[in-house]
């Protein structure tokens, strides 16, 4: 009798612990998710060379203060940001499309509130400036399954940031535009794949409000080539990108 009555409270405080560490680890999660780092994958080659489809990496949710996209389900809290700081040129940010306010998107950051911004035959220009263009090799792009040589060069911002992008053409239907005089509390991003990238420079995308700023883009903390899943571990050994394990995003 002593034993029927002792077990089930035992049984039941054993439950109880075990909930209160799924709480306690659900609400941890969720505040790392909304206050610190946040995961995010790339699904699309508009980032390339610097970002590859399978790319699993960590953005930082504080880096430029917080809005109603930093809480999940941007939930509308509050408007505007809070603890606001101004991204650099050259920063690689993720933001919610302004055009529906739900679609994550990521591109690199090139014009500033009151920059003027234009493309003259596949080059940036930024307050009527070219920005430095060297050729550095070149990347295998795949198109329908066959490998095409796609020119990289780097890119060499105002104030000296660099980042490598890829120019398959420069006379495509992006490569030639007017200015875009970036309106205050905006900005102006574009993709690095230069010719395969939807980005402030198509009116689907626009200028970037900055409270629609998620963060920045800081580290790939897991790849993968399409051989293998994040959530098949027993794939990973053929389908990891090893070298890109842990690399900073530039």
């Amino acid at each position: 009798m002593r034993e029927s009555l002792v077990m089930p409270e035992r049984k039941t405080g054993g439950i109880r612990e075990t909930v209160k560490t799924l709480v306690y680890a659900v609400a941890i999660a969720l505040v790392v998710r909304t206050f610190a780092f946040e995961p995010f994958n790339i699904p699309s080659g508009s980032m390339k060379p610097t970002l590859l489809v399978g790319d699993y990496l960590f953005v930082s949710k504080f880096a430029y203060g917080y809005s109603r996209y930093s809480l999940p389900l941007g939930l509308p809290l509050f408007s505007g940001r809070i603890f606001e700081r101004l991204p650099e040129r050259g920063d690689v940010v993720v933001f919610k499309l302004p055009s529906d306010n739900r679609t994550d998107y990521i591109k690199r950051v090139v014009g500033l509130p009151g920059d003027r911004v234009q493309v003259q035959d596949g080059t940036l220009m930024i307050n009527g400036e070219r920005v430095e263009l060297e050729r550095v090799g070149q990347f295998d792009e795949d198109f329908d399954g066959r490998a095409v040589p796609v020119p990289m060069l780097r890119e060499t911002l105002p104030a000296g940031r660099t980042h490598l992008i890829l120019d398959l053409t420069s006379s495509g239907s992006l490569d030639n535009t007017g200015v875009f005089e970036v309106p205050p509390g905006h900005l102006f991003a574009m993709g690095d794949n230069r010719d395969n990238s939807l980005d402030s420079r198509v009116e689907n995308v626009g200028f970037i409000p900055l409270e629609n700023l998620i963060g920045r883009a800081e580290v790939i903390f897991f790849s993968v080539n399409g051989h293998s899943s994040f959530w098949q571990p027993w794939t990973w050994p053929w389908g990891i990108r090893y070298d890109r394990l842990f690399s900073l995003i530039h």
